[in-house]
Parts: structure tokens; C-alpha cells; sequence
């Protein structure tokens, strides 16, 4: 048996980088784990070790996946762990996608050293371990240990002894590992699958989803009513209004509290104006991720259909921050079934997509920045208020109407 190539895994961010799950070999949604937070260290000195973190870097049991994992020169830690759905084999050409778009993603993040798993069938399976060979021979990258596990049994595409690689397969038991023990202790959270994952960012149903159409309908017509009767402009009276709740929301969040229905409503609403969607990205410094991730996945799940995007788009970019690139992929996904259009949606989708690492999930202004850069737009000559109660707008479809709550 080949050795693996000792590495060590990280249960806590900076955490996971894996592909999106849509259609065979279309280009994942990857990131690479930021360097500077401290790291749980576990070496992964042999195949069951390989496959006992695996999970654990992606939060998710893999399931019918291809998963490649870029080794940080020098160190031999994890840098990127790509995951990727199985394509159909007798699609040679989505097959070759697959391992193009690995390999390159390993290059670009200087990876020199990777190993690959395989979950699936040999017949699923070995065609893309041929492909990725291929090509990181090719691109000068050493694949030092190639997998396949099914059934809870493996079988290395290095080793062809079979007095340590049987053919019927070797025995494996994830959960019950050291390593996984050791990762499970440190917090590392492990869903049944990405749909697992997806689902926790869904949006609330029953009685918190009704309350919460209802409380959204209020604010719409309390803006609309308020804005009649002041002759203030909507998107004003949302952008004095809004700043203020989402900065009171980040306080209560990063102090381990949340917010009333009613002001999430609020929240959800006034996120649609980009001057207070941009005044609260600009507050998101990293070292209270943990605190923002519950705010945008609570916001995430209660925004009812219209205004999902601001909030998801929000979330995306923590998951991106944190280096959990699947987190960052489901709420772009929900972000993007609201309002396809939305700009700050598609630019996190094309980071993730070119496997942009953490360290470059920077906060794109200050708060006093976002404040100037509005005001000077409010006040060049020829600007017009925008009366449309949710503020000044992404490119949408048909999105936001109070109907479609």
C-alpha cells in the first residue's frame, strides 16, 4: 500500500471547501481554507484516516461523489478539498471537465501533492481517477493516494498487492476512527448529505412562515403609508430606518441573543435597499463569523419569496469567508432561485467557482465609506429618489411582490 500523504484536517474554520451539486462536471464551487485561524491537527497516515476526515471536511457525508483533497506544499496540510458529483461514465467528455477543472484549481492554489476518493462503483469511479491522472501528470501535481470506497469497504488505485489491498476490498468504519473522534470533540459538525445542508437554510414553513408573511406585508404598507404622509421618499425613510435595525441586529447577534419576528421582517425588507444591504456587508469582520452565520441563516430562512436574496447573498459570503464552500454554494442557490439577476449572488458564485481562497473574502468598504459613496450618488445632479418602498433595486424578475409571499 502507497502511504498517504500525512496532512492534517481542520474542524473549525477556517472550514471546508467543496463543489456545488448540480449537473456531472460542471465547475464546482470551491475555496480554499484560510491560513490564519488555528487549526486541529490530525495526521492522515493511512486510507482509513483519509476517509475518517472526510466527512468532517465537508460537513457532509459525501455520498455518490468525487472528492479531491490539494496538500499545502511544505507543511503537508489540507489547503482545498474539492467534491464534485459522480459523472455518467459513458460521458467521457464530463468526465474529462471533472478532472480539468480539478487539476486546475489544484494549480492555482501552487498544490503540488493531492489525494482522490471515489464513492461510487469501480465503473463510476475509475474513469475520472484515469482522467485526473492524466492531468495532474500532466500539470506536474503527485497523486500519492487514489481511492474508491462503496459498501464501507475501499480499494486503492496505487497499490496492487493484494496482501494489503484484497480485492474483495478493505474494511472501513468512519465513525468510530480516531481522527473522526478527534474532529467530532473539536465541534466539526457532519449532515447526512448536502441535501441536508440545503435544508438548513430552507425556508421556514408553518407557523413562523405565515407570521412572517404577515409581519412582512405590515412593514411594506407601514413604509408606503408613512412615506405618503411625510412626502419622504420611500427608499429615505428605509434607509434611516433599516441602517439602524441592522446594526442593532449585528449587536444582538454577536452577543448571543437574536431578534423578534417582527424585526426580522423589518430586516428582510429594508435588505432590499442596496445602500443598507452594503452598510451591512460592510460590518461583517471575520472575527465575529460565527455570530453573522447565525444572523443570515436566520434571515436566510424566515425571508419570505422577493426578498431571499440580500440575506442568502449575506450568508453566501460568510460561508466564503469561513472557507465553507458548500455553505456558501446553498445559500447562492437560494439567493439565485429568488432573483437570478442579483449581482452580489453572481460575483460571490464566480469567486467560489475560481476557487478564490478566504483571505480574499474582504470586506469591500468601511461602513463610513458605504455612507459617502451613497450620499455622493443622492446628491450629483440629476439623481431621483427611488419611491419604490424596498429602495433602489438589483436587476430582478418579478421579485418582491407582496402577493408572492
Amino acid at each position: 500500500m502507497t502511504p498517504t500523504t500525512p496532512a492534517t484536517s481542520t474542524p473549525r474554520p477556517p472550514r471546508r471547501a467543496t463543489s456545488r451539486q448540480s449537473r456531472p462536471g460542471q465547475a464546482p464551487r470551491a475555496a480554499a481554507p484560510d491560513t490564519s485561524l488555528p487549526r486541529l491537527k490530525i495526521r492522515i497516515g493511512s486510507p482509513t484516516s483519509l476517509l475518517a476526515v472526510i466527512p468532517g471536511l465537508l460537513n457532509f457525508n459525501p455520498g455518490r461523489s468525487i472528492v479531491v483533497i490539494g496538500i499545502e506544499p511544505g507543511d503537508g496540510q489540507v489547503r482545498v478539498t474539492l467534491r464534485y458529483d459522480i459523472p455518467d461514465p459513458v460521458r467521457p467528455a464530463m468526465v474529462t471537465a471533472l478532472a480539468r477543472h480539478a487539476v486546475s484549481l489544484l494549480s492555482a492554489q501552487g498544490v503540488r501533492t493531492a489525494v482522490a476518493v471515489g464513492y461510487g462503483t469501480d465503473a463510476e469511479v475509475a474513469p475520472v481517477i484515469a482522467a485526473l491522472r492524466e492531468h495532474a501528470t500532466k500539470a506536474g501535481i503527485a497523486l500519492t493516494e487514489l481511492l474508491r470506497a462503496e459498501n464501507q469497504r475501499y480499494w486503492s488505485y496505487v497499490c496492487a498487492d493484494p496482501a494489503c489491498c484484497p480485492p474483495e476490498g478493505t474494511p472501513f468504519d468512519v465513525t468510530r476512527h480516531p481522527a473522526a473522534r478527534a474532529m467530532r470533540a473539536a465541534g466539526s459538525r457532519v449532515l447526512a448529505g448536502r441535501a441536508a445542508l440545503a435544508a438548513s437554510v430552507a425556508a421556514k414553513g408553518g407557523q413562523p412562515g405565515a407570521a412572517m408573511r404577515r409581519a412582512t406585508k405590515k412593514w411594506l404598507s407601514e413604509i408606503a403609508r408613512s412615506s405618503s404622509d411625510t412626502d419622504i421618499p420611500a427608499s429615505r425613510l428605509v434607509a434611516a430606518v433599516g441602517q439602524v435595525a441592522v446594526s442593532d441586529a449585528i449587536r444582538r447577534y454577536r452577543a448571543g441573543e437574536s431578534v423578534p419576528l417582527d424585526h426580522a421582517a423589518l430586516l428582510t425588507v429594508a435588505l432590499s435597499q442596496l445602500r443598507v444591504r452594503d452598510d451591512a456587508w460592510a460590518r461583517m469582520e471575520p472575527e465575529h463569523r460565527d455570530a453573522h452565520l447565525r444572523l443570515w441563516t436566520d434571515l436566510t430562512r424566515l425571508a419570505r419569496p422577493g426578498f431571499v436574496a440580500p440575506s442568502a447573498a449575506l450568508l453566501a459570503f460568510i460561508g466564503w469567508q469561513s472557507g465553507d464552500g458548500a455553505l456558501g454554494n446553498v445559500a447562492l442557490d437560494r439567493a439565485l432561485a429568488d432573483n437570478p439577476r442579483y449581482t452580489m449572488a453572481l460575483l460571490l458564485r464566480d469567486a467560489l467557482d475560481s476557487g478564490a481562497p478566504p483571505s480574499m473574502a474582504r470586506l469591500p468598504m468601511t461602513p463610513g465609506e458605504v455612507a459617502a459613496a451613497y450620499d455622493a450618488a443622492e446628491a450629483a445632479p440629476g439623481a431621483a429618489p427611488d419611491d419604490d418602498p424596498r429602495g433602489p433595486q438589483e436587476p430582478t424578475v418579478a421579485a418582491g411582490e407582496a402577493g408572492r409571499m
